[in-house]
């Protein structure tokens, strides 16, 4: 028998593999959404990547125009304690006592629920408040939690008034 000509062939091929796909089709489709959150979060996270990369490019380009802060008041170095450990700028004292009077101190009048509020919550009231209320603030946080992120934050609203800002 004489073989059909390559057209007719390629068509019965074709047709053949139209109906195989239609069948896989339902099994294909439950996957879909899968697929494509999958795709769409690679390519958000190679965009985070991407996007960050250039930050620190241009963290690295700015950081020579920009001097280095000298020493944060939150760094603490071997040389400001002395050999025993104790703070060498802090006043020599009954340890006991300091800790009784810190306990015993009232919370600031500026703001009387101070020592319950979170950073983000103490940052939302700064705007209000004046360097006199600030500074209270600065020495009540010193004398009894000497959170360091919250004594930072408390000096740079206090320099940033200060300067004019």
């Amino acid at each position: 028998m004489k073989p059909l000509p390559l057209p007719v062939r390629l068509a019965a091929g074709l047709a053949v593999t139209a109906v195989e796909q239609a069948r896989k089709l339902p099994q294909q489709l439950v996957g879909l959404p899968v697929t494509v959150v999958s795709e769409a979060l690679q390519l958000s996270m190679r965009v985070q990547q991407r996007v960050t990369e250039l930050a620190i490019k241009g963290d690295d380009v700015l950081a020579v125009l920009r001097p280095a802060e000298q020493e944060p008041e939150w760094a603490t170095f071997d040389e400001d304690f002395d050999e025993t450990g104790a703070d060498a700028d802090a006043p020599a004292g009954d340890p006991w006592a300091e800790e009784e009077r810190a306990l015993a101190a009232e919370p600031p009048a500026v703001l009387p629920d101070y020592d319950g509020l979170s950073l983000s919550q103490l940052r939302a009231r700064l705007r209000a408040l004046s360097v006199d209320d600030l500074e209270q603030l600065l020495a009540h946080e010193r004398t009894h939690a000497a959170r360091p992120e919250f004594t930072g934050m408390l000096t740079r609203r206090i320099a940033n008034l200060r300067s004019g800002g």
